[in-house]
């Protein structure tokens, strides 16, 4: 799974083989179909597995009792450290996993899109829910919880995209404030990240 992952991560699914994952994995080929019937069933296990440690994370940082600005500055703070921390290991800004792969492969696999179709659309609701209840303490202008998590969704993505397209870190930081600002939060009220 962190072999297909990684590197599914880093290349793309299309150009990432069978052969390579067996290789970075210390794994014969056999042993990948003893498990796995192709490569699209791997990459369906990787992404549900990445996404259970990613969900346990996410309602942690969600949860009621956190205030509805800092949930939204966790998620994003986190995401914003991991990419700095590959940075420096790798060297490149890698963006974010499921975006990256639902991109390529959305055309070709409709089981792979739907899942990271869930997937996203399941975070993006965390958003609306935070902006729902910061619009409701004053902490947020505006009334359209729903097409602020949209462009904050969208922003969010489109931002770690042009960060590993120009491998540049730069584009990253202070991303949770400039979120704040998308969705009009107050600044004495909101977090400063």
């Amino acid at each position: 799974m962190d072999a297909a992952h990684e590197l599914i991560w880093g290349y793309s699914y299309g150009a990432v083989t069978i052969e390579a994952i067996c290789e970075r994995a210390g794994v014969k080929k056999g042993s990948f179909y003893y498990f796995f019937h192709s490569k699209s069933d791997l990459a369906v296990s990787a992404i549900n597995a990445w996404w259970d440690e990613r969900r346990a994370l996410i309602q942690d940082w969600f949860r009621p009792e956190v205030p509805p600005l800092e949930r939204i500055a966790k998620f994003i703070d986190f995401v914003v450290q991991h990419q700095i921390e590959v940075y420096e290991e790798t060297g490149q800004i890698m963006g974010c996993p499921l975006f990256t792969l639902g991109s390529e492969i959305c055309t070709q696999d409709e089981r792979i899109r739907s899942l990271v179709q869930e997937i996203m659309s399941t975070a993006a609701r965390y958003f609306e829910d935070a902006i729902r209840e910061a619009q409701a303490s004053g902490e947020v202008e505006g009334t359209d919880a729903v097409v602020k998590a949209r462009l904050l969704w969208g922003f969010y993505e489109g931002t770690l995209t042009r960060a590993r397209i120009e491998n540049n870190p730069e584009l990253i930081h202070g991303l949770s404030a400039d979120a704040f600002e998308l969705i009009g939060a107050r600044p004495t009220l909101a977090v400063v990240a």
